[in-house]
């Protein structure tokens, strides 16, 4: 295990080191959630279009659940292996420039998770009226996730863990979602 923690630190390292001061202003922004509100207007507006408003409401509980879920088992993570941020770590003392640092332990991180969860649910819900829709969610995932460490508060296992358990929630919930959906057509039929 020990092995692993050590390679993780040195992959944290290398993704870290890839930008300078001039970035971190771009990476901060990425991290916010404030500025992906359009995007999820966007969101709002293709659900909307597909399900209809009554299907809609349902799909925003099913999201609401799914990022509390995810908020909260990230939370008991974090609380329950206690790995501290790299920000957080004596161990990498000087070796990275502190750009933002959160809460003392990282692992692992809700932003993956939370970004996975919705990329996964939106590319499931949308993939048939939306063939590329699936590309564009993941990448932005992605992007978000990186910003983790790029901001230093986060090493690559934490953001790997984060996007499993944002895929895997993001699956359950979309299914959830449809379930409810197609049971709710056939009844009106």
């Amino acid at each position: 295990m020990q092995e692993i923690i050590q390679e993780d630190k040195e992959l944290f390292l290398y993704l870290n080191n890839l930008g300078n001061q001039s970035f971190d202003q771009f990476w901060i922004m990425v991290s916010a959630t404030w500025i992906w509100v359009p995007l999820y207007v966007i969101f709002l507006y293709l659900l909307y279009k597909k399900f209809g408003t009554r299907n809609l409401v349902f799909i925003l509980i099913f999201i609401a659940l799914g990022v509390t879920v995810s908020d909260q088992l990230a939370g008991i993570f974090k609380t329950g292996i206690s790995r501290l941020r790299p920000c957080h770590d004596p161990s990498l003392d000087g070796l990275l420039p502190e750009v933002k640092c959160g809460g003392q332990f990282g692992f692992y991180s809700s932003h993956a998770s939370n970004t996975f969860f919705i990329a996964t649910l939106m590319s499931i819900l949308l993939k048939k009226t939306h063939r590329y829709l699936p590309y564009f969610l993941f990448f932005w995932a992605a992007l978000v996730s990186y910003s983790r460490i790029y901001l230093g508060v986060h090493f690559p296992m934490d953001i790997f863990m984060g996007a499993l358990m944002g895929f895997f929630l993001g699956g359950f919930f979309a299914t959830l979602s449809l379930k409810v959906i197609y049971k709710r057509q056939k009844a009106n039929s």
